[in-house]
Formats: C-alpha cells, sequence, structure tokens
C-alpha cells in the first residue's frame, strides 16, 4: 500500500526490515542496563564492602595456645578448645576482613587492630613492643602478653 506525503507516493518499510529494527531495539533496552553497570562497577562499590587478605602470624608465642578474632573465627571461650575448630597460635593463618575494628584475643590477653579503607593495619603505638605489621597485611604477635608491666612481675621469671 502507496501512502501520500507532500503529494508523492510513500513506500512502506519492508516488514524484515522492521523486524530487525523492532529486535535491535529489543536488545538495547535489554542489555544496556548491564552496559552501564559494567562501566561504573568499580565506582560503585561501597569501601566498606571491600575484603583484604590479612594475615595473623602469632607462631612466636609460647606456649602455644589458641586465638580468635570474635565474629571472624571460630570462638576459644565457647567450647573445649581441643575439639573445637579455633586456630592454634603454632599456625598463621588469612582472613578476609573488611575495614573496621578486630579484637585479636587469646586465653591469656587481647588487643584491638583496626584495616584500614586501603587495607593495611592499624594498633596501638603502645603495643609496638609486641605486636609489627603496621602499614602491612600481616599481623605479628611476638608477646603473650600485651601490657608492659611497670614493675616485676608477681610471678618468677
Amino acid at each position: 500500500m502507496n501512502y501520500k506525503k507532500n503529494n508523492k507516493p510513500m513506500n512502506r518499510t519492508p516488514l524484515h526490515r522492521q523486524f530487525r529494527h523492532g529486535v535491535f531495539c529489543l536488545f538495547l533496552i535489554g542489555f544496556s542496563p548491564q552496559l552501564l553497570q559494567l562501566g561504573h562497577a568499580a565506582d560503585q562499590m561501597n569501601p566498606l564492602l571491600r575484603e583484604f587478605p590479612i594475615t595473623v602470624n602469632p607462631s612466636a608465642l609460647t606456649p602455644p595456645t589458641w586465638w580468635h578474632v570474635p565474629g571472624i573465627t571460630p570462638l576459644i571461650w565457647t567450647k573445649d578448645p581441643i575439639s573445637s575448630d579455633a586456630y592454634k597460635t603454632s599456625e598463621s593463618k588469612t582472613l578476609n576482613l573488611k575495614p573496621g575494628e578486630y579484637r585479636f584475643g587469646t586465653f591469656t590477653f587481647d588487643f584491638l587492630f583496626k584495616v584500614t579503607l586501603s587495607g593495611t593495619l592499624e594498633f596501638a603505638p603502645t603495643l609496638d613492643h609486641c605486636i609489627d605489621g603496621r602499614g602491612t597485611q600481616v599481623l605479628t604477635i611476638r608477646c603473650t602478653h600485651t601490657q608492659p608491666y611497670p614493675q616485676e612481675p608477681d610471678y618468677p621469671k
């Protein structure tokens, strides 16, 4: 069928062209959100949700014992440690931690440490005599207690 525009006959677009055009439009409508997400995926990720591999190395602690990071690893206080899944201080473990504050603990001491937005470790400067790893991703614990004694301890060395 011919239509007239400006007194000139106008031919209809063939059906196969209309079909291809319709399929192409549907493809763009359905696929464009995925293309947008790919382009902005790195920009839209919340930095607080990113996990970093943090290695905890308590192997210098003697005698060997068990340790935990509450909320991340199996707790040492809830069961008999020998039959629990709690980690032993004789081996290092890598934990995937999000930025925030955490607590490392054994049966005899504990301390706070922080994973920064860049994935490095921070902790109180007063712990420097026992803890290594500030600004890195490896937390190394060297002492069985974290508080220096202002005088001689009450027990024999």
